[in-house]
């Protein structure tokens, strides 16, 4: 890495140059070694890899490189070898010996140690095969097989940073504004507010101070697509909120992430003093008149904070209650100032936007809804992870095709989208592409991106009340519609599920969603019915199972 700061944009791309024709020949071995990979033992994995390296005195031939998730969770660790993408998945210390002495000193795959799918009795070599990746459109995450999180100079071989140096070089801000907004890109933390529009709203206001603010406050159960981009490619998201910084006219930029996420924390921290020092944040960056500061927050794990007025008074300073709206913050937010609000996976699309184009962006997705989306697809599926498709494809495809069906012979039954203030959509509805307003319509959401499966063992009471539940606790108590609200939908669903339960409570249930719904002053109490009321909406027989049939909960 160099030591000193990047002066022009000549001398970065100087500088990316030198890299790139440096580049050497060596073999890559690349471990998934996010959160997911070490909890399964990848530091271990690591050190064994490291050690059999300097045994065999393969310094000169192979390089190990710690790269974030590769997306196929259940699997890891799992190791990519380059060039090839030769997959090897659940490798333990004693399996490295077999990898390193075929793959790496006989330059053959080691076909003990491939992935194996023993439903169809077919093995699979590189990443492409595998049928988990073969339906995704993996424009963010794809750059996670072989990327380094902590090296900038791995960042920089794959072109980072050349949108930031192209943006102030040859852009106006009210041209990146019109790029973004041309692209179609919509917010990916679940409103799908559009990201131009916002932008543009924020840059209009009268004010000689505005801010932006990165939410990575990733917050439902089974969700971690932000943790993912965190702790693989931190340094895509900071750029993105560069030149986000550059567009609405900011100074400062905040990014918020809950305590919960250690290791993205870690990373961020290191990407942050990796660029203050190579001066891509600071004082006139590139040696450009724009000058522009992050700064990291952690939040201290209230679900609430997602919800942006509240993420504004965590980072203020202030107990983190949800505010009336309007004025909204891109008019007055943080500390009164105009204020853009973006989640990770939207700052991360950024670069990709003005680096292939506005056109290049919308080809993929639905006619409302462009781009990709990532999921945390988990669940009762056979293949469960991190994915990345585009707008448009079917819950069905999505379920069979990358998750390969059901599990152990049962069948699928529903998919919850959006997490605890979601809905829970039947198996009939799984031709349903998946975009805003498609799932809107059929009374779920997009949410920032969970996505959990069930089969036929699963009782869709049980799973409304887990997330009432959830709701419930995580209320902040300002507003009666939530506060009263949850906590009534819980005790009808206990009733319920004790075999307590009255033909009439299915009445009170919808009535208090409904209003809850209607009444509560920010997303989490308007969404906290969804599971309810979508429950109720296609699993009423379910309900009145546990009634009728007095079918307690075991």
């Amino acid at each position: 890495m160099k030591k000193n700061k990047f002066n022009s944009l000549a001398e970065l791309d100087d500088y990316r140059a030198e890299l790139v024709s440096k580049d050497s020949l060596k073999k890559i071995i690349s471990l998934s070694a996010a959160s997911c990979g070490r909890a399964a033992g990848a530091l271990e994995i690591a050190s064994t890899i490291k050690s059999l390296i300097e045994e065999y005195g393969l310094e000169e031939k192979v390089q190990l490189k710690l790269t974030g998730c590769h997306g196929f969770c259940q699997f890891e660790p799992d190791v990519i070898i380059f060039p090839g993408k030769h997959f090897y998945p659940n490798l333990r210390p004693q399996d490295i010996r077999l990898l390193i002495e075929k793959e790496i000193i006989k330059g053959e795959p080691a076909e003990e140690l491939i992935f194996k799918d023993e439903i169809n009795k077919r093995a699979y070599l590189t990443v492409n095969d595998l049928p988990f990746y073969r339906k995704q459109v993996r424009r963010l995450l794809d750059a996670h097989l072989n990327l380094d999180p902590d090296s900038l100079d791995d960042y920089l071989k794959q072109g980072g940073f050349k949108t930031l140096g192209s943006a102030l070089k040859n852009y106006s801000p009210e041209e990146i504004i019109n790029f973004v907004t041309s692209s179609g890109l919509r917010g990916r933390g679940g409103a799908g507010f559009p990201t131009g529009l916002k932008w543009r709203l924020a840059r209009k206001v009268e004010s000689g101070v505005r801010y932006l603010i990165c939410n990575g406050d990733e917050g439902d159960p089974g969700a971690y697509m932000d943790r993912g981009l965190l702790e693989s490619n931190p340094f895509q998201v900071l750029e993105g909120m560069i030149i986000g910084g550059y567009a609405i006219g900011a100074k400062k930029g905040f990014i918020y992430i809950r305590q919960e996420y250690p290791l993205a924390i870690e990373k961020v921290e290191q990407a942050l003093n990796i660029l203050k020092e190579a001066g891509l944040i600071g004082d006139r960056i590139l040696g450009t008149d724009f000058s522009f500061d992050l700064e990291l927050v952690q939040g201290a794990g209230a679900f609430v904070c997602g919800e942006e007025t509240a993420l504004i008074a965590s980072i203020e300073g202030r107990r983190p209650f949800p505010q009336q709206r309007p004025p909204f913050p891109v008019v007055q937010g943080l500390w009164g100032k105009p204020t853009v609000i973006n989640n990770v996976e939207t700052w991360a699309n950024i670069p990709l936007i003005l680096s292939h184009g506005p056109a290049w962006f919308s080809t993929c997705g639905s006619e409302k809804s462009k781009g990709t989306k990532i999921f945390s697809l988990v669940g009762q599926l056979r293949y469960t992870g991190l994915i990345e498709v585009p707008f448009g494809l079917t819950i069905k495809e999505i379920v069979e095709e990358i998750g390969g069906g059901a599990k152990n012979g049962q069948k699928i039954k529903a998919v919850q989208t959006g997490g605890p203030s979601g809905g829970c959509l039947p198996a009939e509805l799984f031709n349903l592409p998946v975009d805003y307003e498609s799932l809107n319509e059929a009374g779920s959401i997009m949410g920032s991106g969970g996505m959990i499966v069930v089969d036929d063992r699963t009782c869709v009471v049980d799973l409304a009340l887990y997330f009432l539940k959830f709701a419930s606790q995580e209320s902040c108590g300002k507003c009666a519609p939530c506060r009263l609200g949850t906590r009534q939908l819980v005790r009808i669903l206990e009733k319920i599920t004790s075999g307590q339960g009255e033909l009439s409570d299915l009445d009170l249930l919808e009535k208090t969603a409904w209003t809850m719904q209607k009444a509560s002053l920010c997303g989490l109490g308007r969404m906290a019915a969804n599971p309810v009321l979508s429950g109720l909406r296609y699993f009423r027989s379910e309900f009145e199972k546990h009634i009728v049939g007095r079918a307690p909960r075991l």
